[in-house]
């Protein structure tokens, strides 16, 4: 059954860092930290197509893995600092850096997905050959 109902244009850039409805704007994505919700509060959107996999994560690992790893390189290019102060500079920042980005990216790649209606893929019926007809 499809949904009627018109709802005006929405920036999914900001409404899925924000963690909000692709649709509406206005109900909430999240239900915990990084579950989804049902569906929107709002507007009754329906979150099942909601699938981002792993996208999120890579995007993650890409933009505090190059942040993280520039000031490692800088700071001991700089100061030479033992080991043990990496160990406890970089491992609480990379966490905090990570868990502070996944969140947006994940409501990004979702509102990006309602936006385009992407789908997973599935393969064509076969079609019939010359011969059969």
């Amino acid at each position: 059954m499809e949904d009627k109902a018109q709802f005006p244009p929405v920036n999914p850039v900001s409404v899925g860092l924000s963690g909000k409805c692709p649709r509406c704007g206005q109900g909430k994505l999240f239900d915990g930290f990084l579950s989804v919700k049902k569906s929107c509060s709002a507007c009754g959107l329906n979150f099942v197509f909601a699938d981002s996999g792993d996208g999120p994560a890579v995007f993650v690992i890409m933009l505090v893995g190059f942040v993280i790893v520039g000031l490692v390189l800088f700071v001991e290019l700089s100061f030479q600092p033992p080991i043990w102060l990496h160990l406890i500079l970089w491992l609480p920042l990379t966490v905090v850096l990570a868990a502070a980005v996944l969140r947006p990216l994940k409501g990004l790649m979702i509102a990006l997905q309602f936006k385009h209606k992407a789908e997973e893929g599935r393969l064509d019926a076969p079609a019939a050959s010359k011969d059969e007809a």
